[in-house]
């Protein structure tokens, strides 16, 4: 798997945003990916010395419309932690 194959997109949300002033990013990774899988691909797509990651499986919400009911796809999220002075630009401009 490419680093395009298992960092799906960046975490959107102020709790996200919140933690990029500490140097820690968030992103919805591939479910099957492993944490040094996405640190490799952190560190590979953005050029940046990855610290430490925690990863967590989030289960899809149930949905309903009408009388039927639905369930979004579970999904995986990983929280990167960069070396002491280290940003990603491209996610700086989204805050």
């Amino acid at each position: 798997m490419s680093h395009y194959d298992i960092i799906k997109q960046p975490v959107i949300s102020e709790k996200a945003y919140a933690g990029m002033e500490r140097g820690v990013y968030s992103f919805w990774v591939d479910p099957k990916a492993t944490k040094t899988e996405i640190k490799a691909a952190v560190q590979q797509a953005f050029g940046v010395t990855v610290v430490g990651i925690s990863t967590m499986n989030v289960a899809g919400k149930r949905k309903r419309v009408g009388r039927f009911i639905g369930h979004r796809a579970d999904r995986k999220k990983a929280i990167v932690r960069l070396a002491d002075g280290q940003t990603i630009q491209a996610l700086e401009a989204l805050a």
